[in-house]
């Protein structure tokens, strides 16, 4: 018994080290969007934050996360721009944040959620409702990404900054706007890809 416990925390550790490495690259996969007075990011974070919380669950999605924000806040650049401990000072590190709720709050709803297996239903069913089911997940996690987001921007402008409260407001707003479509596009590609990677990995894991 022994042995197998050993067995699944090295497994674990393997998982959660190669979803943070996943994070980290798609830091690198990115568009910027010229919003004004400051630019916007979309990466593909987000994707791979998503498949953490889908595919690890709660605990080790968010352990995941936590290695790459930790990875970064020690000075590896592997944020969208660069790393280190003054990155905290960054009014968007609160979306680096918002991932870690996220990828804890859609891998406990994919565990919690009801699944919607027919009795009967051989495997080659339609996977639909899998599909739903992490579609959810995949929707909750994504508004409290961006709520986390959000209101660490407002906060950086409006009290750290000393900006006009409406002003760091409206610029978050902004930046979420531009933002927000592709990331619930994101969304729908990762819950197509867990729904076939799922059945796979949880024999592994």
């Amino acid at each position: 018994m022994t042995q197998k416990k050993r067995g699944m925390r090295t497994i674990d550790v393997v998982i959660c080290g190669l979803f943070a490495a996943l994070i980290a690259v798609g830091a690198f996969i990115r568009i910027t969007i010229p919003t004004q007075p400051y630019p916007f990011t979309f990466s593909l974070q987000w994707l791979f934050v998503l498949l953490a919380g889908m595919l690890l669950g709660a605990k080790r999605g968010a352990l995941s996360v936590a290695a790459y924000l930790l990875i970064g806040l020690m000075g590896v650049p592997v944020f969208v721009h660069g790393g280190g401990p003054q990155y905290i000072f960054r009014a968007g590190f609160g979306f680096l944040l918002g991932f870690l709720l996220a990828a804890f709050l859609i891998g406990l709803l994919t565990e919690r959620l009801p699944r919607f297996n027919r009795q009967g239903a051989d495997s080659d069913a339609p996977f639909m409702p899998e599909f739903l089911r992490l579609m959810i997940a995949a929707v909750v996690g994504l508004v409290a990404y961006y709520f986390v987001g959000t209101a660490y921007y407002y906060f950086m402008y409006s009290v750290v900054l000393e900006t006009p409260a409406e002003w760091g407001l409206g610029i978050a707003i902004a930046g979420c706007l531009s933002t927000f479509l592709p990331d619930l596009a994101l969304c729908v590609v990762a819950a197509l890809l867990a729904t076939r990677l799922r059945p796979a990995l949880n024999r592994v894991i």
